[in-house]
């Protein structure tokens, strides 16, 4: 078993570097990574390596941190007055009753607005989602199981062998293409549990734009995690 521990740490300089500097038993050597989706710095070291050999390794790599960082996406917060992109629309947030109309996306004036607009997009989503789910399933002849929805990081969806998917609902705020690519990709699995050239023909088979969609994810993706929905 992999045993780890984790610290946030500060490196000095101008700007100062936040990271979390983990240990692990598993690790033969030191690897930093920064998150394209929110500049999170990770430094992760193996237990023969102590924090000060670690910190300087980062010292080192100060000047290719603090570009890598600059170059993420700037948080942005929710609020009342603010466009929030639906389908790939910006759409205001406007008091009303809570939904997605032709005016923008509506919520009470009386409730914090981060979460209020969360829980509309996550509604969304799953119609969406489910709908594209169920769509691609039935071209490839394939049953899916359970459909869930979280704020994944790391991947926008996964499928297991037993047909249950699983989707990040910021996709909700991606162009429609975007959204059905990712249903299209996770319900191919049942197919081919892989990434083998087999898997990618049966993915152009029923999106054969798959790799336009697939780039617009790695260029704008970081945009949709930039939105913070906690916000009043």
């Amino acid at each position: 078993m992999d045993s780890t521990s984790s610290s946030v740490k500060v490196l000095p300089g101008n700007p100062p570097v936040e990271l979390v500097l983990r240990r692990s038993a598993r690790a033969r050597r030191m690897t930093l990574r920064v998150s394209s989706l929110d500049g999170r710095v990770s430094l992760t070291r193996p237990s023969f390596v102590s924090e000060a050999e670690a910190m300087a390794f980062a010292a080192e790599k100060a000047d290719w941190l603090r570009k890598a960082v600059g170059r993420t996406v700037a948080p942005r917060t929710i609020a009342m007055g603010v466009a929030v992109p639906v389908a790939g629309v910006e759409r205001p947030i406007l008091p009303g009753r809570p939904g997605i109309g032709e005016a923008g996306v509506m919520v009470r004036e009386n409730r914090p607005v981060g979460p209020q607009v969360a829980a509309i997009l996550r509604e969304v989503a799953r119609a969406r989602l489910t709908e594209a789910s169920r769509r691609y399933a039935d071209r490839l002849g394939v049953k899916i199981g359970r459909i869930t929805l979280r704020d994944t990081r790391s991947r926008w969806g996964s499928c297991t062998a037993r047909g249950d998917l699983m989707y990040s609902w910021r996709l909700v705020m991606a162009p429609p293409d975007v959204l059905d690519y990712v249903a299209a990709h996770e319900v191919a699995h049942l197919r081919h549990m892989d990434h083998s050239p087999a898997y990618w023909r049966v993915v152009e088979s029923v999106r054969p734009d798959w790799r336009d969609q697939r780039a617009w994810l790695r260029l704008h993706g970081g945009t949709l995690h930039a939105w913070r929905f906690d916000g009043d």
